[in-house]
């Protein structure tokens, strides 16, 4: 499978690690600040769906 016919998700992976690494961030920083990013999305993702099911009723 070439990366043109991966999922979205997996395409933005590559995309990210490149950038990291482009950038020579260190691993633990990479780390530490990616824990964040996706605590992020997380709360993003479930106030969404809070949103979601409230105006649903």
């Amino acid at each position: 499978m070439s990366l043109n016919d991966a999922p979205d998700h997996i395409k933005l992976a590559v995309d990210l690690i490149a950038l990291l690494e482009e950038n020579q961030i260190p691993d633990d920083t990479a780390i530490k600040a990616l824990q964040i990013v996706l605590r992020d999305f997380q709360q993003k993702q479930t106030t969404a769906e809070s949103d979601h099911a409230s105006t649903a009723d």
